[in-house]
């Protein structure tokens, strides 16, 4: 049995929601679309210049785009105290 129309919108609203959720939990977001090697070196940049131990970095989300971009969010702590 399939999902109805209104199914669907009840589960993209509740995902909106967290999302807003997540936009006040103290993170700071960077979001990026750029070919799949760029992508990678951009990440790696990021974790390199903020570190996980101090900031908490991590790739937030990660998914390629029809026309072969990633698009992926990174998100940090705004200072290592």
């Amino acid at each position: 049995m399939g999902m109805r129309p209104r199914d669907i919108a009840s589960r993209m609203a509740a995902r909106r929601q967290k999302g807003a959720a997540q936009a006040h939990d103290g993170y700071v977001r960077d979001t990026f679309t750029l070919p799949r090697e760029q992508a990678r070196a951009k990440a790696r940049d990021y974790l390199t210049r903020y570190p996980k131990a101090g900031y908490m970095s991590a790739v937030e989300s990660w998914r390629e785009l029809p026309d072969g971009a990633i698009e992926f969010t990174m998100r940090r702590l705004p200072s290592a105290d």
